[in-house]
Parts: C-alpha cells; structure tokens; sequence
C-alpha cells in the first residue's frame, strides 16, 4: 500500500505542475490580447476570462495523465488492454506479465478487458488512445494474420495504426469436449457426428475468422460434415458451455482449458500443430487423428500500441517485456498452463505477422468467407 500511495502522490504532483502549466500560459495570451481591447471590450473580455480559465483548470485537474517514459522507464500508470473475457488464455498471460513487470520495478500496471467482437472492440478502444505508451493492447495473433483476410472492413489497419512492441508466448491451442460426452477423441466426435446428428453440429469458438474456425470449414469440406462455428464472448462462457454440453465441442487455447481440464469437467479431443505438447504428452495431435487441417492452428500473443508511439517510449516498452519474458519463473508458470514464453521484439514481431498474413491469404480464399 505504501509504494501504491507514494506513486498517486507523485503522480498527483505531476498533474498539478501541467495545470499550472497551462494557466500560466493562458495568462501569458491573455497580456498579449488586453492592450487590443477597449474598456467594455476589456470588461465582457475578463469576466469571460475567469469563467473559462476556471473551468479548464478544473477540467484539466480531473484528466488522467501518464508520465511519460524517461531514462529507459515504461510509462506510468501502463495499462494492458484485454479484449476477451477473465480467465481466458490472455487474460492469464496479460495477469502474469503485468505482475512480472511489477516485481521489475515498473510502476502501476492495470489489466482491462474490453470484450466483443472476437478482440475488435478492445483492439479499437487503443487504437483510439492517446499515443503515449499508457495503453497498449494483448493482441492475438489473428488479429493480425487472419482478419484482414476475413473481414471486409475490421475497422482498423495493422500496419497504419498500430506498433508491434514484442512478442510473449505461443499458444497451443486444442478441441475439447465436456466429460461426459460419449466421444473421447476427434475422430470419435466425427463418428458421432455422422451417425447419430443428421441436421450436423457445432462448435464453440472465441474468436469467429480464427485459425480454428477455418480449420472446422476445412473440415466439413474434406469430411462432408456440418459444424457449425459458433461464437463467444470469450474462452470462459464459451468453455462454460463445453462443459455443461450445451455446445458439444470448443476449440481454443490449451491455457484456457487446463484448469477445467484438472477439474475432471471437460477433456481434450486433440491438440493442435504437429507435435504432441509436452504438458499433454497422451493427447493426440488432431493431425495424428487424420485432421491436418489444424497443423497452422495455432497462434501467438503479442503486445501492440498506437503507431504514433514515441520510439522512447516504444523501445523501453519492448526492453520491459523483453526483460520479463526472460524469468524463469514467469515461463515455468505459463508453461504449466499451456502457454510457451517465446518472445521476440517488434520489428520480429511485425515480420512474423506479415509473414503469416501470406501463409493465411490462399487458405481464406479457398474457404471463401468474407464477413461484415
């Protein structure tokens, strides 16, 4: 509480020295306009004055300002911005960094999760941000590599107004279904399927244009199958619903999963890439189950800001995750969870996204979705 109380005070410090600032600098116009004005000019002129210079000192007093960075510093308070419900993968990840860069010294840093519209809605609140470095936002990677490719107009543009600060983890992602349901595997589900839902099924997915989504239209064109992508707020009520069987199946991260998992309410049907995760080493692949059209199911989270970023600003942001991603401690903790710290820096960052836009643009275009 202590250090808490000592960053607000100074902190408070800082946004009476702008406001006086700025009176100050009101007061020098208003010497410069005096000598212009006739008496009844100057007389309607100073009670106008006082009245406004009253109400931009009280408006100014309330703004919540960020310091900006300085000697290497992230701004402070630093806000990371979610766009998926508590509990999911992203918000474990932006929870575990945000207390990370508080053990390295960084000062207030706040998690907010602004849900809806699979990410968009938290991605645009900081695309609208003042570019200053206090707010920056836990992008998953479709953001970037997918949804410029299936969405005609997502309402932002990844190169134009945004700057890629670092990579953190890769996320295994994987298909699972509630534990009583009477399949156990992919394949199982596929039989299922075909033999006992004439009128097809579904699927739940967090995020609709994601990799998962594509690889289920995938599957319903190479198995003559119907499964219906269906969308959710978030990992959290949509795993909610897996587990109560309300959706037979969801596809998300491993992180999002594992505590339900342990919990005995839901079970993997198969893991994603093409390699069995070393968390889950008795968990198929869903390529070993004769479904590779998850093997580039998979993604990553990486922190993005305004493009209008000051380099400072930007560079000691990079340096602080950085600097984070390398604890052992962090990494073991994510790692049990089913996230991989991986980290790499912006301008890597901004090369893998692009890098995997291309790889995505024939699969979209094969699968011919195009949403509003």
């Amino acid at each position: 509480m202590k250090v808490v109380q000592r960053q607000n005070h100074s902190f408070n410090q800082v946004r009476r020295q702008h406001t006086f600032y700025t009176i100050e600098r009101i007061l020098s116009i208003s010497r410069l306009i005096k000598p212009t004005l006739g008496d009844n000019s100057l007389s309607k002129f100073s009670a106008v004055y006082r009245r406004t210079l009253t109400c931009i000192a009280a408006s100014l007093m309330a703004l919540p300002l960020v310091a900006q960075a300085a000697d290497g510093k992230i701004p402070d308070p630093l806000t990371i911005v979610v766009g998926y419900a508590p509990g999911g993968a992203a918000d474990l990840t932006a929870r575990a960094y945000a207390e990370q860069l508080r053990k390295d010294g960084a000062g207030t840093i706040i998690v907010e999760n602004r849900t809806g519209a699979s990410g968009r809605i938290g991605l645009n609140y900081v695309k609208d941000s003042a570019p200053n470095g206090g707010r920056v936002y836990l992008m998953a990677s479709p953001l970037m590599t997918i949804f410029p490719l299936t969405y005609k107009d997502p309402g932002y543009d990844t190169k134009k107004d945004f700057r890629a600060i670092a990579t953190l983890v890769d996320i295994p992602t994987a298909i699972s279904a509630g534990a009583d349901q009477p399949f156990n595997d992919m394949k199982g589900f596929v039989e299922w399927v075909k033999t006992t839902q004439p009128k097809g099924s579904s699927m739940g997915v967090a995020t609709l244009g994601s990799s998962g989504h594509l690889g289920i239209l995938a599957v319903n064109t190479n198995h003559n199958l119907k499964i219906e992508p269906v969308a959710y707020r978030g990992a959290s009520p949509m795993l909610i619903d897996v587990a109560s069987g309300v959706v037979p199946i969801g596809w998300d991260a491993v992180a999002s999963m594992m505590s339900l998992n342990q919990a005995g309410k839901i079970k993997f049907l198969g893991v994603s890439g093409t390699k069995r995760l070393d968390t889950l080493p008795d968990v198929k692949t869903l390529s070993e189950q004769g479904f590779p059209e998850f093997e580039a199911a998979t993604s990553f989270y990486a922190i993005v800001a305004p493009s209008k970023i000051p380099d400072a600003t930007a560079a000691a942001l990079e340096a602080a995750f950085m600097k984070a991603s390398a604890n052992e401690e962090l990494k073991k903790q994510l790692g049990e969870k089913g996230l991989l710290v991986a980290p790499a820096n912006g301008a890597d960052t901004a090369k893998r996204g692009a890098a995997e836009l291309e790889t995505w643009r024939p699969v979209v275009k094969r699968a011919g979705i195009q949403m509003d």
